[in-house]
Parts: structure tokens; C-alpha cells; sequence
């Protein structure tokens, strides 16, 4: 195989890196690969750093050492996440979107691929500083920001579940209860899907109580898991609830269902 130009080096160095997060790359691979000297790999992985960085998509984390190498850690900028979840923001504020008993209606916006892939960064960068081993929701609506959120930590998705499946396996279960409809029901996961003592992060796309949250939190429990943090995409107008720390995206002032109107802001988090 020919030597690769520069250019060209630096377009797939830079498209392996970004489909790859938190993986460590040699630089004996990339050298190996376009025939180049580990000096020329590196100024190559300067100017990418640089670029990256500038526009707020990330940074590239050296690590030295014979076991050393670098990886993409990404993340967004202030700026950049306050621009969508303003447009988040305004979406949600829709008075169509009010449903019956306090909810918003959210599917088509947890259909919005491209919304999704942006919430799912911002998440991996409100929570990149802590070791996650996993990403865990419950069915169902959260399932898409789990993954969005898991891809970019790069780490498994871990899905509750209210229904027992036989495809599941043997599976812990605990009892929940719903604290707005007084409800019980019973969540469970599957004892293959999350080794014990993992540190795992919950995603969910809606919080009212926080009912749903401290019993994915009690199941992990069974696992002997830590919770290293608790993230949603909104939570609802302020009530008393059972989860103290978990960060927001964004959250509803203000919601008259006889009146048709709804105000949705800034969540609690913060960049």
C-alpha cells in the first residue's frame, strides 16, 4: 500500500476517532496504518485536537506509556447546548402537546433522530467526568436517549422492564409504586444484563415524582450497582419528590391543562 497524504490521513484519522469514543488507539496504529512516523502522527493529532476543541465538538486525551494512546472524549459547548434546548424549550411548550393528568405528549420529539443524538451528548458530557459502566432506563420512551447517551460513553444499555419476558432469562424484580397514581407495579432486569458492583448511570426521558427513578434505583441495589448519576430530559412542575439528585435538561414552570397552556425552561443542569 502507498503512503497516504496528509490530507487524506488526517480525514480518516479524524472519522476513526469520532466513531470511536473513550476507545484508546496506539499511535503504533495509526503509524502502521498510513506507514508514518509516530512524530508525523502526532502533529497530525495536534491540529485535530485543535479543531475539535475550538468548535466545542470534544478533545482528544493523550495518554503516554508503551500502553498509552489517544482517544476522543466527546462533548458539546454551552453555547451549542443552550441552542437546542431552547428549541427543545419551545417545542414543549406547545399547549397541543398537553395531555391528561399533567403529561406531555413526547413521542415524535423521542422520534427526532437527530434531537436525540444531540440530547444524547449532552448528557455524555454533563456525566463524562464519573466511570460509568452503564447506561440503564426503563421501558420504554427512555430507550432511545439511553442509547444515544450510551453511544457516546460507549458503554451497554441496560433496560428495565415492567412486563417479565421469558427472553429475558432469570431476572431480579422489586415492587414500585407510582406516587401520583398510588399504583403498584413490579420492575424487573435481567440478572445477565448488569455484572454486579457496576457503576451505572440512569436516563429516563420524563420525571414527575420521581416513582419510576428510586425503583430503578432499588433494583441496581439488588445488583450491589452504584448509581453515579440520575439524568432526564424534563421533569415536571415542582412537587415533592423521592429523588433528590438527578440533573434536568428541562423542566416545566408552568402547566393550566383548563386553560391550554404550558411553559417549559432550563433544567437544573449545568456546563
Amino acid at each position: 500500500m502507498d503512503k497516504w497524504k496528509r490530507s487524506a490521513r488526517l480525514v480518516d484519522m479524524t472519522q476513526l476517532l469520532l466513531s470511536q469514543p473513550y476507545k484508546l488507539i496506539p499511535l503504533t496504529t495509526f503509524a502502521e496504518r498510513y506507514l508514518s512516523a509516530k512524530s508525523s502522527i502526532s502533529e497530525d493529532l495536534a491540529i485535530i485536537h485543535e479543531v475539535i476543541h475550538n468548535e466545542g465538538n470534544g478533545e482528544l486525551e493523550t495518554l503516554a506509556g508503551a500502553a498509552g494512546g489517544v482517544r476522543y472524549i466527546p462533548k458539546v459547548n454551552k453555547a451549542y447546548a443552550d441552542d437546542i434546548l431552547s428549541a427543545l424549550c419551545k417545542r414543549l411548550s406547545d399547549p397541543k402537546r398537553i395531555l391528561p393528568g399533567g403529561f406531555l405528549y413526547l413521542s415524535d420529539l423521542l422520534g427526532d433522530t437527530t434531537l436525540i443524538q444531540d440530547i444524547g451528548r449532552i448528557f455524555a458530557t454533563l456525566f463524562r467526568g464519573q466511570k460509568i459502566d452503564a447506561v440503564m432506563t426503563v421501558e420504554t420512551k427512555g430507550i432511545p436517549l439511553a442509547h444515544a447517551t450510551a453511544s457516546f460513553l460507549r458503554v451497554p444499555v441496560v433496560i428495565a422492564r415492567y412486563d417479565y419476558r421469558v427472553t429475558e432469562g432469570s431476572v431480579v424484580t422489586v415492587n414500585t409504586v407510582s406516587l401520583t397514581s398510588k399504583r403498584m407495579r413490579q420492575l424487573s432486569l435481567s440478572k445477565r444484563s448488569l455484572a454486579e458492583g457496576s457503576r451505572v448511570l440512569i436516563i429516563d426521558d420524563f420525571m414527575k415524582a420521581g416513582g419510576t427513578v428510586q425503583g430503578m434505583i432499588h433494583l441496581l441495589n439488588e445488583f450491589q450497582a452504584e448509581v453515579v448519576g440520575v439524568g432526564v430530559m424534563m421533569e415536571a412542575p415542582a412537587v415533592e419528590r423521592v429523588v433528590d439528585q438527578y440533573v434536568s435538561l428541562t423542566s416545566v414552570k408552568t402547566m393550566d391543562i383548563k386553560n391550554q397552556r404550558v411553559e417549559v425552561e432550563f433544567g437544573n443542569f449545568q456546563l
